[in-house]
């Protein structure tokens, strides 16, 4: 069989195309763009037809994908932790309507927020929509998931969720591939109301959710995800999920770890296998990257306070930020070791814009047209462009969630903070920002925004904008004004023109918008040849 160096995240994706995919829909966010990545690059995906999207939202990708799953065939979404947050509702609805094709959802979680706001465990989620959930520890296991994933799926009409960390996503190594399987033919819902949630229909459906619990748990027992190995000292038992498996075994030599110990790859959680651990250790400890979902549930509902259960709780594992091998050597009692600690003559770099990025310049203009203000004035939002919050800028005082640079100017300025400006990029203008500008319009809200429009998804590497060719469009579409709408090219050659105008708008005692377009200056390639083709369908 074919075998491949690959990350995680290509391990993701080509399991899902050998296990008979036909879409896969996404909005890039690290970690988990390198898997539609991967599909949009596949020869083997492009020869055999199947789709791959860079969707407005995470919420548009999953509803795309309940609808591939609707006609009865194979269908990924795929978004980081807090993508999943955008997606929940049509997430949680899923569960409900069930799948018909197969339905995987990934959400790529991103412990100590190396490039994210929050470090939420998505598994939480999966327990919330009574979802069967995946958490490979390595890559061969990520792959292999993908076909047990869809065909579970399938066998029981439910969608799933698999959950990785960055780590696995953006680690490589060997995967041994299966043979290709042939895509589903259309087959559409055999109960054609299977989708419609109207309440006495989704009371129905719920009811098949809830009694298809007992079979999500056999199958955590039974499918060779969840595995138990014992050892020779009962002193302790070790419960692990996920990549945290690699971080117990690295502190073995020859694998002979003394304690029994329970992998964790699928939930709802295994329970009897747990119970017959526990009954036969003196004390339990709990290693899982995130949250401390597992120990939560073992300290509720099977422990009882007889025996110890350590982890994240008490303090035996830190309460925040990833684990590593050292941190795990210390839980298991191996003292302090010095294996990679960071050397002193290593120092780290703060982020910071590209040489020639066209927000150097956007920001220039807009800290001088502010001066004559207090601060504290500016909300902005998720890209690039958000290091304007740090030196040598100083200009931007929020970030907080994808579109939010909007609505908060605005309820700042319904709370009297006078003028409120938002500054937002193009692909999160179009992932959020749109329905903000549309109350901005509704209420003639004094909200200038700013639109940083570098014609890409920036932060992510590069991906299309869907804002290319129609950014314009859409904002008069939302009802602005169009003696309130202006375009700008933030170049130094321009700055006195542009700095004069963000002036004026920013005094108007009304909504308006400011585009501030130039290219990517790393992406510049790329969005030539995207300009060319949007010329082409134009002609």
């Amino acid at each position: 069989m074919k075998r491949l160096p690959i990350l995680g995240d290509e391990a993701i994706a080509q399991g899902a195309i050998d296990a008979g995919l036909t879409a896969i829909y996404a909005y890039p966010g690290t970690p988990s763009t390198e898997i539609t990545e991967y599909v949009l690059r596949s020869k083997q995906a492009k020869e055999a037809g199947i789709i791959a999207n860079w969707c407005a939202n995470e919420k548009t990708a999953m509803e795309a994908a309940i609808g591939v799953s609707y006609t009865g065939k194979r269908a990924m979404a795929c978004m980081k932790h807090v993508g999943l947050n955008v997606a929940a509702d049509p997430f949680m609805n899923s569960a409900i309507t069930g799948a018909n094709g197969g339905l995987v959802v990934v959400s790529a979680d991103d412990p100590s927020m190396h490039s994210s706001q929050n470090e939420q465990d998505s598994r939480y989620f999966g327990k919330f929509a009574l979802m069967p959930v995946l958490e490979p520890h390595d890559q061969q296991e990520a792959y292999d998931m993908m076909h047990y994933g869809f065909d579970i799926s399938e066998k029981y009409g439910t969608p799933i969720l698999m959950r990785i960390t960055t780590r696995l996503a953006h680690s490589r190594a060997g995967v041994t591939l299966r043979e290709t399987r042939a895509q589903n033919d259309m087959r559409l819902p055999e109960n054609a109301r299977q989708f419609v949630l109207l309440p006495s229909n989704a009371r129905h459906r719920y009811d098949i959710l809830v009694r298809n619990q007992d079979n999500f748990i056999y199958e955590a027992e039974t499918s060779g995800f969840n595995k138990f190995t014992d050892g020779v000292d009962k002193s302790m038992g070790i419960i692990v999920s996920g990549i945290a498996y690699n971080y117990v075994m690295e502190n073995y030599q020859h694998n002979n770890l003394p304690y029994p110990i329970l992998r964790i790859g699928q939930y709802p959680l295994p329970v009897d296998m747990i119970r017959n651990l526990i009954d036969s250790v003196d004390k339990v400890l709990v290693i899982e990257e995130g949250y401390p979902l597992i120990e939560e549930q073992l300290r509720g509902l099977l422990n009882n306070g007889s025996k110890p259960i350590h982890g994240r709780l008490d303090g035996t594992l830190p309460r925040k930020g990833e684990l590593n091998p050292v941190i795990v050597a210390k839980a298991l009692n191996f003292g302090e070791p010095t294996l990679n600690i960071v050397p002193e003559f290593i120092v780290g770099r703060p982020p910071q814009l590209c040489a020639g990025c066209p927000h150097i310049d956007s920001y220039t203009g807009l800290n001088e047209a502010m001066a004559d203000y207090s601060g504290g004035r500016v909300m902005s939002d998720i890209g690039c462009y958000t290091l304007g919050a740090l030196e040598p800028f100083n200009s931007i005082n929020s970030c907080v969630d994808m579109g939010a640079s909007i609505t908060m100017a605005k309820g700042a300025a319904d709370a009297g903070l006078v003028p409120a400006v938002a500054v937002i990029g193009d692909s999160t203008f179009i992932h959020s920002g749109i329905t903000g500008l549309i109350d901005c319009v509704t209420y003639n809200s004094p909200v200038t925004i700013l639109i940083l429009d570098n014609e890409t998804v920036a932060m992510t590497g590069g991906q299309k904008s869907l804002a290319m060719g129609k950014l314009e469009n859409i904002v008069l579409g939302a009802g602005l004004k169009p003696e309130h709408l202006h375009v700008i090219d933030p170049r130094k050659k321009f700055h006195e023109q542009n700095t004069e105008l963000m002036k004026k708008a920013i005094a108007h005692q009304g909504v308006s918008v400011i585009i501030a377009r130039r290219e990517c200056i790393v992406a510049l390639d790329e969005i030539k040849a995207e300009r060319e083709k949007l010329a082409a369908q134009t002609n």
